[in-house]
């Protein structure tokens, strides 16, 4: 291919781009492991995106208002890794040498890690479309952030590339076409259109559609690129992409897979597997290099590369405009610090709304949505919405107004889009700014987003996740939208904490742990019913959830527990009351969280649920996971049915008097 570029030295811009195809071809053969037809290919793309367009300081990875890139297609990890090293990003040429390796920065996808993490890399991906919608997400908050404090300390790009694999994956659509809709005119994804998948050729699954007309009906504006190689052409249209400030740009990149490599380029065969030792000489003899020196950098490429002092200058302007934005007015200045630091502003705890027993019965969704209005207050810069649900699930920022193409509310209208709405919440978690973002739906189509849930405890975003329609007691829907296995799926996430609230001031005091005590990310699981508000000056306090699990009930002698959330803690204290007139004395438990709980040193947890009492578990989902703290259990083992909730609940055993055969039986 023959570069046309019109840059001052195009040997050298030569040179710097085939740099990173050696480094990265190096990597992975060095590795034994990896995908290197993507980097070969698209290191021209990454030469002037690091190099000459993107608004990004080496030296401050974290800097609030730096361009954000996002590599959708992950498994070109090296390309990246080689971006970021020769940049002049604190990653070591060691670190490429160590792709794929324990304890590398330079794991196989890309991965933003708060606790290990390679500076630059700003979210995890691999799943295609998940990086493709955490890039609406974070041009999301990069708007709304520009909006609310002015675009002297907020004015900022997001760029991506995005591969055919993106392309294909329904959630790209889904973030695509809201993008689109809510003209979000500082994202520019660049499409690797280079007609190969894993399996073979696109044709086979991927001709039948005109992408960029599709795009067009999205309401993006729409580039293309006949070569990749062409630098002076990607220069224009990224320029070009950077100038519409009304729409999403998405530009058709042209590239051949693998080039250079004699053999394997335009194959799925470079795909995902290493070059070989012959033809990585090839290609390091077809650029001019040594085919026997390996990590090779020539003099005169880091240099070339290099952001540092551009972007240093940068940066140092911004700094110079903060300083003087947040002297001007103190409040605000509390306000952006606060947004920065995600933490929540001081009197949470006293501004959330707490009830009385005699206030009747209230479905913890409605007592969710009151106490998501008091946490908004003190997280100011919170957004979030629902997929089309907001008026059923109660998760909205009451007076906050709507997110759209002219109105910078704090509502998001997702949409019928789950995937999309999943990973944008955590675009906009990885943007920072922008307080604890959430999003949420009916309890059941968490499965839609159950890739972005785990990606956002993977990456240990203050995200929150709010479901309502907990169990088979949402009554007539049936089982279609009856969740029975939802929570014990969730549960199974690794560092994702679980909240079931069992009464309204469980739910405010569950929206107060969220806010000011949790790192990472949290789902919060509510009732579409009413459920009685526990008399606390008879039972045990509220403030118990934060440690997860707490004794509600115990008098006289106990000789059985019986754990239970959620609604079910209710029938918990009937079946409780019922024994004692028997004469059987138990201890009532609420576990409103797994999570929490076991974050408890064990002498703590033994306090609450004695191993030395038989314990009967209470939930109206799957008992998967409940044979830890129980020897029997109330559960529903089965799909639901279409039935009035009261109904339900007497045909699945989900009763008080099921609860005290239980109870009898383990006792026997």
């Amino acid at each position: 291919m023959a570069d046309t570029s019109t840059s001052p030295d195009v040997a050298l811009d030569r040179l710097s781009v085939d740099t990173a195809r050696v480094l990265s071809a190096d990597a992975v053969e060095q590795a034994n492991s990896g995908h290197p037809g993507l980097p070969l290919a698209l290191a021209p793309l990454a030469f002037v995106l690091f190099a000459d367009v993107m608004k990004h300081d080496p030296s401050a990875p974290d800097w609030a208002d730096r361009d954000r890139f996002v590599l959708s297609p992950g498994h070109g990890s090296m390309l990246l890794y080689s971006a970021l090293h020769l940049s002049g990003y604190d990653l070591p040429l060691q670190e490429l040498k160590d792709f794929r390796q324990w304890g590398s920065r330079t794991p196989g996808h890309p991965e933003f890690d708060v606790n290990h993490p390679t500076p630059g890399v700003e979210t995890t991906t691999g799943p295609l479309g998940q990086g493709f919608a955490n890039g609406v997400g974070m041009a999301v908050a990069e708007r709304w952030l520009r909006q609310k404090f002015g675009s002297e300390v907020q004015d900022h790009m997001t760029w991506g590339i995005v591969s055919d694999g993106d392309l294909m994956e329904g959630i790209a659509a889904e973030a695509a076409s809201l993008a689109g809709h809510l003209g979000l005119g500082k994202l520019v994804y660049c499409w690797d259109d280079n007609s190969i998948s894993l399996d073979g050729p696109t044709s086979m699954s991927f001709d039948g559609e005109d992408v960029m007309k599709r795009f067009e009906a999205y309401g993006w504006h729409t580039l293309e690129v006949d070569t990749v190689d062409d630098l002076d052409a990607l220069r224009a249209a990224l320029a070009a992409g950077k100038a519409e400030t009304e729409r999403p740009t998405l530009i058709r990149t042209k590239s051949i897979i693998g080039y250079p490599a004699p053999n394997k380029q335009n194959t799925s065969g470079v795909h995902g597997a290493p070059l070989g030792t012959e033809e990585l000489r090839a290609v390091k003899e077809a650029l001019g290099f040594n085919p026997d020196e390996f990590f090779a950098i020539p003099d005169g490429v880091p240099e070339r590369w290099s952001a540092v002092e551009r972007g240093s200058a940068a940066r140092a302007e911004w700094e110079s405009r903060l300083a003087d934005f947040l002297a001007a007015d103190t409040d605000r200045a509390e306000l952006w610090e606060a947004a920065q630091a995600g933490r929540a502003l001081p009197g949470l705890g006293a501004a959330l709304p707490t009830w009385a027993p005699e206030d009747g019965a209230v479905a913890t969704r409605a007592a969710g949505g009151k106490a998501l209005a008091a946490v908004a207050d003190h997280l100011p810069t919170m957004l979030g919405g629902a997929a089309d649900l907001a008026s059923s699930v109660k998760a909205t920022v009451p007076g906050g107004g709507n997110f759209t193409k002219t109105e910078n509310g704090r509502n998001i209208h997702f949409g019928v889009r789950e995937h999309a709405m999943g990973a944008m919440v955590n675009g906009m978690a990885l943007h920072g700014g922008i307080g604890r973002p959430f999003g949420s739906t009916f309890l059941q189509f968490a499965d839609y987003m159950r890739s972005a849930i785990r990606l956002s405890s993977l990456m240990r975003l203050k995200t929150t996740w709010v479901f309502s329609h907990d169990s088979i007691a949402l009554g007539e829907d049936g089982p279609t939208h009856q969740p029975v296995e939802h929570i014990a799926t969730l549960r199974a996430i690794p560092g994702l904490t679980v909240i079931r609230p069992s009464d309204a001031n469980e739910t405010s005091e569950a929206w107060r742990v969220i806010s000011e005590e949790l790192e990472g990310p949290a789902v919060l699981i509510l009732s579409r019913q009413d459920l009685p508000v526990l008399d606390r000056s008879v039972l045990g306090p509220v403030s118990g959830l934060g440690g997860g699990a707490y004794v509600l009930a115990c008098d006289g002698n106990p000789v059985a527990s019986i754990v239970a959330t959620g609604s079910e803690v209710g029938l918990a204290l009937e079946a409780r009351d019922r024994l004692a007139a028997a004469g059987t004395e138990v201890r009532v438990v609420a576990m409103p969280s797994w999570e929490l709980f076991d974050a408890r040193p064990e002498a703590e947890r033994a306090e609450v649920l004695p191993k030395s009492l038989p314990t009967v578990s209470v939930e109206a989902g799957i008992s998967m996971g409940w044979e830890r703290f129980a020897q029997a259990h109330v559960s529903v083992e089965r799909f639901g049915a279409s039935a009035p909730a009261e109904v339900l609940m007497e045909k699945f055993g989900i009763t008080a008097d099921a609860v005290v055969e239980r109870v009898n039986a383990l006792l026997a």
